[in-house]
């Protein structure tokens, strides 16, 4: 989907009206603050004290936030709340969005609104408080419910029906109603995601994650355990065979597959580099789908749209967050999908070619000649500066912290420490003033240095560099006075193989996330940089230019012919890779080991394959293979 496309969707999202009906909940986060705790004088027990409270929609309602804030015209909720402070606050929320609530039952009898009570102590979630656990909806409530409902179809694009508790309104007698409802009413297009009735609705769309599909079809999956592909997508075909319904399967982080009259289809993740929280993402990616479908869209376009709504939603933690056109079309724009995850997850699937250490993930076009060859720095040409993990690993640690960095206690120290690990990790291959925009959020999150303490991130990029530097520069020095050679700090045959590539007459580029004038001193100290003819690129200190994005845009408006035609990246990180594969470029992974500077590391493999990795190679030691 082109950003134009994308645009008209949204566009015409907000012509779209919508109406859901299903359990309405509330979730409610108290922040306690023991701080000012004292003994109760009733019970002699320590006092909780909540310093602040936020409530938001869960559940149907959770539905419906998201569909106001994507932009849909007009949603109508047909629910039922209880006579309490929580149904209060719950049609304050819903009106406060502008939702049509005339559908909204008041029930007095046996019923509590459903009400989800989260407290925190510091970072960590407490026992949950639940309202609305023995609720019995009288049938004759439900029944008042459907009539509301089947009197109003006619203004409606779309139903969605949203079922999330054992005691909500999905009574025997509620199903079989709303059953006999769609059915009558074939004309009116109803989604349904369920959470333990998903088959008594098969005249609807169904949406669903991949655990729940395979259930439906017969087949437990042990809690915990991965849900195959080849499983997903039969499941998919023979729920959609039972129907002839549009049938989604969510799969996380591996994006989903959506099966309908024209076939199945797969609809990439999308890569996310900041920490995720899962909670309210399968909602999201409802809501996406369902306002595009009432938008006139197809199955696979409106899958897509959910992903990316699901994708924008992830990012926000400890809420149930919701997607705005904006953050969506920012995302769908240039979206980062993730390739091939069972391959890049498991070894065993790997092929290679014949005689080499070469694994192939997809056809290389036949013919296939090179014009134009991106190289990326370091890690794949140069070795100067591995082992920068563990100047920036301490570097980022000590930012977090702050001034409690001495005094931290060993829980608060290994959770930052962990959080630090786990941001390298992903984030390798990222320009470096990124990766510190990214640090300030880091150091928020953990609340240790006081907001007016906290750097920019160039402040922080200056102190990572000043250790950086003096090891690079080390080496630099060792190797002009002799005490080390060129092969000493350079991926296996990497310069021979620029040697080759120039002498044939292919057109060389270096598109490094290093500072520029670092990445072409280190070049012509490598003795390389001539090759490139001046077509050396690093970071300008800008996190929003990053260069191997812009260096590709350059040479893809130079290169002549079709998108393939003769561009080919070599990389041992995942933006390279994800950039030349989304402009129809060849991406050669280099999983180099950066310490013996030859042979494969195998931590690098997953990134690779999952940015869009053609091939995969350890080194440039089988240099004429190649």
């Amino acid at each position: 989907m082109t950003r134009h496309e994308l645009e008209s969707l949204l566009q015409d999202i907000r012509r779209t009206r919508i109406a859901v009906v299903g359990d309405y909940c509330l979730d409610v986060y108290w922040f306690i603050n023991m701080s000012r705790s004292e003994p109760s004088v009733e019970t002699g027990l320590d006092t909780l004290p909540v310093q602040w409270q936020r409530c938001s929609l869960g559940g149907a309602g959770n539905v419906v936030s998201n569909l106001v804030d994507l932009g849909c015209g007009q949603v109508a909720a047909f629910g039922v709340v209880g006579a309490d402070p929580w149904g209060h606050e719950m049609l304050r929320l819903l009106q406060e969005k502008g939702v049509d609530v005339g559908g909204l039952l008041t029930e007095s009898e046996s019923w509590a609104t459903l009400t989800y009570i989260k407290p925190h102590i510091a970072d960590t979630e407490q026992q949950r408080i639940d309202f609305g656990n023995f609720n019995s909806l009288p049938t004759d409530r439900g029944t008042e419910l459907l009539t509301k409902l089947e009197a109003r179809l006619g203004e409606f694009d779309l139903v969605v029906v949203n079922q999330q508790v054992l005691q909500g309104i999905h009574t025997e007698e509620f199903r079989e109603g709303l059953r006999n409802l769609i059915r009558r009413h074939p004309e009116t297009v109803f989604i349904v995601d369920s959470r333990h009735w998903s088959s008594e609705y098969p005249d609807a769309t169904l949406k669903v994650n991949d655990r729940e599909a395979v259930r439906l079809c017969g087949r437990d999956t042990p809690p915990g355990a991965l849900v195959i592909r080849e499983d997903v997508l039969a499941a998919a075909s023979e729920l959609h065979k039972k129907t002839g319904k549009i049938v989604f399967v969510t799969r996380g982080e591996r994006g989903c597959v959506v099966c309908h009259s024209g076939g199945i289809e797969e609809i990439p993740g999308i890569q996310v580099l900041s920490r995720t929280d899962p909670v309210g993402a399968g909602d999201s990616f409802l809501a996406g789908a369902a306002a595009a479908l009432a938008a006139g869209c197809p199955p696979g376009r409106a899958a897509l749209l959910g992903n990316f709504a699901a994708s924008v939603t992830v990012r926000k933690l400890r809420q149930t967050g919701t997607a705005s056109p904006a953050e969506i079309l920012e995302v769908g724009s240039d979206p980062d999908y993730v390739y091939f995850p069972e391959l890049a997850e498991d070894i065993r699937r790997a092929r290679y070619l014949p005689g080499t250490e070469f694994e192939v993930v997809t056809q290389i076009p036949e013919g296939f000649r090179p014009t134009h060859a991106i190289f990326d720095h370091d890690g794949t040409i140069s070795t100067l500066r591995q082992g920068w993990e563990e100047i920036m690993e301490p570097m980022m640690v000590r930012a977090v912290l702050g001034p409690r960095f001495e005094g931290a206690d060993e829980s608060l120290y290994h959770r930052v420490l962990d959080r630090v690990r786990e941001f390298i990790d992903k984030t390798t291959g990222v320009q470096t003033i990124t990766q510190m925009q990214m640090l300030i959020d880091i150091v928020r999150e953990f609340g240790c240095v006081p907001e007016e303490e906290i750097l920019d991130a160039a402040g922080y990029k200056a102190i990572y560099n000043e250790d950086l530097m003096k090891m690079v520069r080390g080496r630099v020095t060792k190797l002009q006075r002799g005490e080390l050679s060129v092969e000493d700090v350079t991926v296996k045959n990497a310069p021979a193989f620029l040697e080759r590539l120039h002498a044939v007459g292919v057109k060389l580029y270096l598109a490094s996330g290093t500072d520029q004038r670092d990445v072409e001193e280190e070049a012509a100290a490598l003795g390389y940089a001539h090759l490139f003819e001046g077509r050396i690129y690093g970071s300008v200190g800008d996190p929003g230019a990053e260069a191997k994005r812009l260096v590709l845009e350059r040479i893809m408006r130079d290169i002549e012919g079709a998108p393939r035609a003769g561009l080919v990246t070599f990389g041992d990180g995942p933006v390279e890779i994800r950039e030349t594969r989304k402009r129809g470029g060849l991406a050669v992974g280099v999983a180099s080991d950066e310490v013996r500077r030859y042979g494969a590391n195998l931590s690098k493999r997953p990134r690779l394959i999952r940015a869009g990795a053609d091939l995969v190679i350890p080194d440039f030691s089988q240099m004429n293979c190649l």
